[in-house]
């Protein structure tokens, strides 16, 4: 892998920069499973990368602070029996949480009033609800 990973247009990771774990993964795989180290960890220290501009790194570490370990991002992938196939899902794992983490924030909603007709439908849809629980009272004597 000696290509950069491309996170968006503007950010492409140095492959320098991936920290890479194995080690053996539990579950299904046979007699496989006690020799092969298919687990993967795959680490990317945010706040030390030079791919990422001040900005970018702000607001990755507001968005992503609970997922952090001392600036630390870490994926796990352990789903397949192949390390290969692990190494994969993990790289597609951390690329997408930094694309969520590196979206500009939504534009702000701007408060609108409700329309007469939406009024009128909530006025209308809370008397019959107030119908129907009132059929479901007591008798009165």
């Amino acid at each position: 892998m000696s290509d950069p990973v491309r996170v968006t247009s503007t950010v492409h990771l140095d492959p320098a920069e991936l920290r890479w774990r194995f080690s053996r993964a539990s579950g299904p795989g046979g007699q496989g499973v006690n020799t092969t180290d298919s687990r993967v960890e795959l680490s990317f220290d945010v706040t030390r990368s030079p791919a990422l501009s001040d900005v970018q790194r702000s607001r990755v570490l507001d968005r992503l602070g609970g997922r952090l370990s001392d600036g630390v991002l870490t994926v796990v992938a352990a789903e397949h029996r192949s390390q290969l196939q692990n190494r994969r899902a993990a790289l597609d794992r951390l690329v997408e949480q930094l694309q969520e983490a590196l979206a500009p924030p939504p534009r702000p909603r701007r408060p609108t009033r409700p329309s007469r007709g939406a009024v009128r439908r909530r006025a209308e849809a809370k008397q019959r609800r107030s119908s129907t629980k009132q059929l479901r009272r007591r008798p009165e004597r």
